[in-house]
């Protein structure tokens, strides 16, 4: 389903902006080489008895990450979010439903249009680094504090995604 992922060679010179740009898109090419060759049913495993995670209900956490923070909270665009279905956790917190009928083929496609539309809307969306951005989550921040969180958001379920990779087949990587 999802093969041949090449992660692209990171900006080390230049511009925060494009270093930022270039590790943001090594971060969502780490992620889907963490999926890569797996099947729907793979991608739907829990293979970690104390987590809920499964690596399809991250691919549709990012999509969202995508759009909420990048399009609504950076660009400023109002996006269409897919309607997954959704659960509430113990903690009270809302998670993707392994339940939902969805097939991966289209949970795969939907995150690359939502990084696509992050990526075309990102020029103009970082024309002013300091403006202030209100956020029910952290209060006023700028627009610096919303590019380096969605780094931290990968980073951590880049992360998540390598456990659950290697419980389900032994795959290990960097």
């Amino acid at each position: 389903m999802i093969e041949d992922i090449v992660r692209p060679e990171r900006v080390r010179t230049g511009s925060w902006l494009d270093i930022l740009a270039s590790n943001l898109d090594y971060h969502r090419a780490t992620f889907l080489w963490k999926c890569e060759g797996l099947t729907d049913a793979q991608l739907r495993q829990r293979p970690i008895p104390s987590s809920n995670l499964t690596l399809l209900s991250l691919m549709r956490h990012l999509q969202g990450v995508e759009r909420y923070w990048l399009q609504r909270r950076l660009a400023g665009t109002s996006p269409t979010f897919f309607p997954y279905r959704m659960t509430i956790t113990p903690e009270g917190d809302e998670w993707f439903d392994e339940s939902d009928p969805t097939p991966a083929t289209e949970v795969y496609a939907d995150y690359l249009a939502a990084c696509q539309t992050s990526r075309d809307l990102f020029p103009q969306a970082t024309h002013n680094l300091a403006r202030i951005e209100p956020n029910p989550e952290f209060g006023r921040t700028n627009l610096r504090f919303i590019l380096e969180h969605v780094i931290e958001e990968y980073a951590r379920h880049t992360g998540h995604a390598d456990l659950l990779r290697e419980s389900l087949d032994g795959t290990t990587g960097e």
